[in-house]
């Protein structure tokens, strides 16, 4: 695995147009058609935005989102240190009901793990690791 690049960022939305940014060099480089990237940065998103939202019961806190390159895949590492949430413990809406009748949030959850190839979470000394992959394609 070899990795591409890393940033640290204040999770505050005012940071999200750098994330994307980096995002989209990090699967520029991995030369990711332009419809996963499209992807890759929507799933970017709204991780991020729940870690500002939620992960830091209003206080301020960083964000740090590692890019590697494997195989034919990008892979994701976002890391805070805000309260654990493990998103593969969540339970998926079911987008089939009637808009009316679904529970208010939990579709970035299940956005993330619909669109990435694989999502892996772990709580590791006080920090949540999340790893998503998408393959190049």
């Amino acid at each position: 695995m070899q990795k591409i690049n890393n940033i640290k960022l204040t999770a505050d939305l005012k940071n999200l147009e750098s994330l994307m940014s980096f995002i989209s060099e990090c699967a520029e480089h991995q030369g990711m058609a332009l419809e996963r990237v499209s992807e890759l940065q929507l799933v970017l998103e709204e991780a991020f935005v729940n870690i500002c939202e939620y992960a830091y019961a209003g206080g301020r806190g960083d964000v740090e989102i590692n890019c590697f390159s494997e195989s034919n895949s990008t892979v994701i590492e976002i890391i805070d240190s805000g309260v654990p949430f493990d998103i593969t413990t969540q339970e998926l809406h079911d987008i089939t009901t009637g808009i009316h009748e679904r529970k208010f949030g939990g579709l970035g959850c299940f956005l993330i793990r619909k669109l990435m190839d694989t999502v892996v979470y772990r709580r590791e000394e006080g920090k949540n690791f999340l790893r998503i992959t998408s393959f190049v394609k």
